[in-house]
């Protein structure tokens, strides 16, 4: 009798068991990758990026900060740095200031280089979707320069070709070198681009909580510069035409600052201006000693895109690559 409650009670519990299986995560919501090894940094990663299969096994991941070859182990990191004669990206130089430059990397003429780079961007940014649609934006890429070469500091990219003019597709600064300017840096880059090309210019939405938080303040601070020294009235689109901002990012730092107000007898909006405040705030952000960008440093004149090819991104035409006349320039701005 003893046994036979006992077979009964373990057949019990193996039916138990068997109906009430361990509920399991689906395995693409589980992080393989938990760190890179970059520049002789080990950086933990933020989210996950969709890598080959056979490299996302493991833990950690290799990847040159020169070339961007990413490796799944530590011996072939090393070989590859021996090997590897690559000490800047792909592109033309358009910046150099001291130990600062950047450079313009074109999707299309280095397509496995920018590919590599947006896989990199995707561990870092929650929003970020293109990786290896490449060829329609350009890449501009920060570098610090020693006798070692160019190390990547951090990038934004940009459509060759925007219809809602947005001056910024992604923009990433590498954790290792945050809170250092960098990132109102390459905005501020940005905006000098679309000077340059007599734009207005603005990022590309939705913004990851981090990018706002970057815009609002480079926006604030831009403005307050524009406005410390302001005698007499401003429209809000003098500010524009002066800062490169487009109204709509103006009216909404100036919101958030509330230096907007509106009169209820006139039903006009003015600009409310606190001086001390704003010298205030300048003050402190001089003292932060962030690097700033000199105009006169910049060789660089707006992109152009043969005819045909801008009628492909336009999706008027059908032409491969080889197809493709890129004699015949024509300026799209």
């Amino acid at each position: 009798m003893v046994k036979a409650a006992a077979a009964a009670a373990a057949a019990a519990a193996a039916v138990t068991t068997t109906e009430q299986p361990q509920p399991q995560q689906p395995a693409a919501e589980i992080p393989k990758i938990t760190q890179i090894v970059f520049n002789d940094y080990v950086i933990d990663t933020w989210y996950i990026a969709p890598y080959p299969e056979e490299y996302s096994q493991n833990s950690i991941l290799y990847i040159c900060e020169f070339c961007m070859k990413y490796m799944k182990s530590q011996y072939v990191a090393d070989r590859h740095h021996l090997k590897c004669k690559v000490k800047c990206p792909p592109g033309d130089e358009i910046y150099r200031d001291g130990k600062i430059s950047i450079f313009e990397v074109d999707g299309r003429k280095n397509k496995i280089y920018c590919q590599n780079l947006c896989l990199l961007a995707k561990m870092f940014l929650d929003h970020k979707t293109l990786y290896y649609d490449v060829e329609p934006f350009l890449f501009y890429v920060m570098t610090e320069v020693d006798e070692a070469g160019c190390h990547f500091v951090g990038y934004f990219s940009k459509e060759k070709r925007s219809a809602m003019n947005y001056n910024v597709s992604c923009i990433l600064t590498m954790p290792i070198y945050q809170r250092k300017g960098y990132g109102q840096f390459l905005i501020d880059f940005s905006y000098l681009l679309t000077k340059k090309e007599s734009k207005t210019g603005s990022p590309e939405r939705p913004l990851s909580d981090l990018g706002l938080l970057s815009y609002r303040s480079y926006w604030k601070n831009v403005l307050f510069r524009e406005l410390e020294n302001q005698d007499g009235s401003i429209s809000i689109e003098e500010l524009s035409n002066c800062t490169s901002l487009t109204p709509d990012d103006i009216i909404s730092t100036l919101q958030n600052n509330n230096m907007i107000q509106y009169d209820k007898l006139t039903k006009h909006y003015s600009l409310v201006l606190d001086i001390p405040t704003i010298k205030s705030h300048l003050v402190n952000l001089d003292k932060k000693n962030y690097s700033r960008i000199d105009p006169d440093k910049l060789t660089w004149t707006p992109f152009v895109l043969s005819r045909d090819r801008l009628a492909i991104l336009l999706g008027q035409a059908k032409a491969t690559i080889k197809n493709i006349d890129e004699s015949k320039d024509v300026d799209i701005i």
